[in-house]
């Protein structure tokens, strides 16, 4: 059934609105997905924080023009979805690639993330990276780790005075003459 004009019209500057804001996009082809594989899927695409979309290839190139997800959405053939947040692009590949590695009916084509372009080999490294959450509180652990250290050999020497002033007064050293 063919689209009129005036609705593709509508497609592209609803699609070029999400993509403007958009870092990251994963693109991928599917063959035999049903219904409810496609609804787990958008389901869990939206919960990392991500859009899901199937999209027409040409209204797709025309869409992202201008936005930096251009590159990826260029030239596609076949049957295409791309997912696309402006979040953290590696809670969206995570969740991507568990659930692609769970449905043999998905399978990655490409991605892009801020501007450079993705082989598949490496939006699957991209899932296997730790995530902001977790990157932020390595990075705390490591920027307070010198400052705990300091503190503990601080208290060390107070400590061990203390320890050695017990132990004369149990031992009686301290006896007045």
């Amino acid at each position: 059934m063919a689209i009129s004009k005036a609705k593709k019209t509508e497609k592209v500057k609803l699609l070029a609105k999400e993509l403007e804001t958009s870092t990251t996009a994963i693109i991928g082809t599917f063959s035999k997905l049903t219904v409810a594989k496609d609804y787990e899927l958008r389901k869990v695409i939206r919960e990392a924080g991500g859009k899901y979309r199937v999209v027409k290839n040409k209204l797709a190139a025309v869409s992202s023009e201008g936005s930096s997800v251009a590159p990826a959405l260029k030239g596609l053939k076949g049957v295409n979805s791309v997912a696309f947040t402006s979040g953290d692009p590696v809670a969206l590949a995570k969740v991507f690639a568990k659930w692609a590695g769970e449905n043999a009916e998905f399978q990655f084509k490409l991605g892009i993330v801020d501007g450079k372009l993705l082989s598949v080999e490496e939006v699957k490294a991209l899932a296997k990276l730790p995530g902001k959450e977790e990157l932020f509180s390595k990075l705390l652990f490591l920027i307070n780790a010198p400052a705990q250290r300091l503190v503990t050999v601080m208290n060390a020497t107070g400590r061990d005075l203390a320890v050695v002033i017990n132990q004369g007064v149990e031992k009686e050293k301290f006896a007045a003459a």
